[in-house]
């Protein structure tokens, strides 16, 4: 049973217009979602991830490197840009860290006439543009250090607002399906950030046109979001400081399914960025190409990766919410992931990393999208959605701060113990086939502790 509302609830002193709706449940905020939401908002939230990744990933990919080359240059005696470059993504990485279940929980106790998540997606979509077009004219290092961290903070609001409308609006054995096509947005939406990032010349043409883009991604679900607001008479206790931090712990006595769900992602993610993180230098160091043949390599393998994400994303997603199961998908695309590094350790050349790459991507595809949908049965309260998905999103971001340390930490021992780590093409690097086992053991534990989750088939 549906009413069609305004999108707007209008007041005494809005405008007449009955041109501007859509259709809203008549449903509580805090129930289950039971009908698919249309086709239009899906669309929609694809297109509002699509705009936040790219406006997450082609700075990350190409545009902060080479202002950090810039800017290194520009101040000598500083940092080098390599580590200008490592500081600035830790700091975004930190603050990404603590923004997303910070911005879920206000969102989680937003009373709105837009609902609980839109103020927060057009809040974090708006400063994000305008903190990517201040770092575009960032020209020191303190500056970048800042400006990219203000973006982290605005996107998260965006993204934290943005994916809790999934638990909100889609049923159970729908999410499968709308995670896929969420996660294909995040792989597409890299790769239009890095492509803009190529193709527009400078580094702040790069950084305006990439706000622009997600700006124009956004206004379709900021127009039809469908979201709803907080029944009238729900309390909301006063904000607390002390009682919002505590809301993050989440007892793993009270909920071990979360808990368990939140160490699987942490372990996946974490061997697979250790895997990740110095595939560069891999290329150079490892497997011998030059600077300008390596960057095109890794071009490469991003692209197959890519493909191989996307085909295999929605399949498995649909499939998932046809056999009602989740787990065993879980489990299999996390050892698939693991493969991926295990085939890099041990098959040190260039047609490895090829099959590494179709691997990880058929891996990683059917793990965004179902263990999304496995995550989102897990949540402790409908209250809290947001909050606790910003959670669920430490155990992804953390990887990113310690995954770097761990692969060099790795690599500076086995080069201390006098193992080879550089081997310019020729024989095997001791140094890179450490780091690729230890990933394939991260992810192959990260797997099997799925099977303690208990109330998720």
């Amino acid at each position: 049973m549906h009413r069609s509302e305004p999108l707007l609830s209008r007041g005494p002193g809005w405008p007449h217009n009955d041109a501007v709706t859509t259709t809203l449940p008549t449903r509580s905020a805090f129930d289950e979602p039971v009908e698919n939401p249309p086709a239009r908002w899906v669309g929609a939230l694809v297109l509002l991830n699509l705009g936040v990744m790219a406006g997450w990933f082609g700075p990350i990919q190409v545009l902060l490197a080479q202002q950090a080359d810039r800017v290194a240059a520009a101040e000598p005696g500083g940092m080098s840009k390599e580590a200008l470059l490592a500081v600035v993504l830790f700091s975004g990485a930190a603050v990404s860290m603590f923004a997303n279940p910070v911005w879920g929980a206000f969102s989680d106790r937003t009373r709105s006439r837009l609902g609980r998540r839109v103020p927060w997606v057009l809040g974090g979509v708006v400063l994000g543009a305008a903190s990517l077009l201040l770092l575009s004219v960032a020209d020191s290092a303190a500056s970048m250090i800042i400006a990219w961290s203000l973006v982290q903070l605005a996107l998260n609001a965006a993204w934290a607002g943005g994916v809790a409308a999934v638990p909100d609006q889609v049923p159970v054995e729908r999410r499968g399906l709308i995670g896929g096509l969420v996660a294909i947005a995040g792989t597409v939406g890299v790769l239009v950030g890095i492509k803009i990032a190529e193709v527009t010349g400078s580094i702040a043409q790069g950084y305006l046109v990439t706000a622009v883009v997600m700006l124009v991604l956004s206004v379709p679900y900021l127009v039809g979001s469908r979201d709803l607001a907080l029944p009238a008479d729900h309390p909301l206790e006063p904000m607390d400081w002390k009682r919002l931090v505590r809301s993050f712990w989440v007892s793993p006595r009270e909920h071990p399914d979360f808990a368990w769900a939140w160490l699987t992602r942490l372990l996946v993610n974490l061997g697979n960025w250790i895997a990740l993180n110095y595939l560069y230098y891999f290329l150079t160091d490892g497997l011998g190409f030059g600077d300008d043949d390596a960057t095109a390599k890794l071009g490469t393998l991003v692209l197959i990766y890519g493909v191989c994400t996307v085909a295999t994303t929605v399949v498995v997603g649909h499939w998932s919410d046809r056999v009602g199961r989740r787990k065993i998908f879980v489990i299999w695309s996390g050892v698939l992931i693991g493969a991926s590094s295990l085939v890099l350790g041990l098959w040190q050349d260039w047609p490895g990393a090829l099959l590494a790459a179709v691997v990880l991507g058929a891996g990683f595809g059917v793990y965004q999208a179902v263990d999304f949908a496995l995550i989102t049965q897990v949540l402790p309260g409908a209250g809290d959605r947001a909050k606790d998905l910003g959670i669920i999103n430490i155990a992804s971001a953390l990887p990113q701060v310690l995954a770097p340390a761990i692969a060099g930490l790795i690599l500076v021992v086995v080069r201390e113990l006098g193992g080879s780590v550089a081997t310019h093409g020729d024989g095997w690097s001791l140094g890179y086939g450490v780091v690729y086992l230890v990933g394939f053991v991260l992810c192959v534990l990260g797997s099997v502790f799925v099977t303690r989750i208990r109330s998720v088939a």
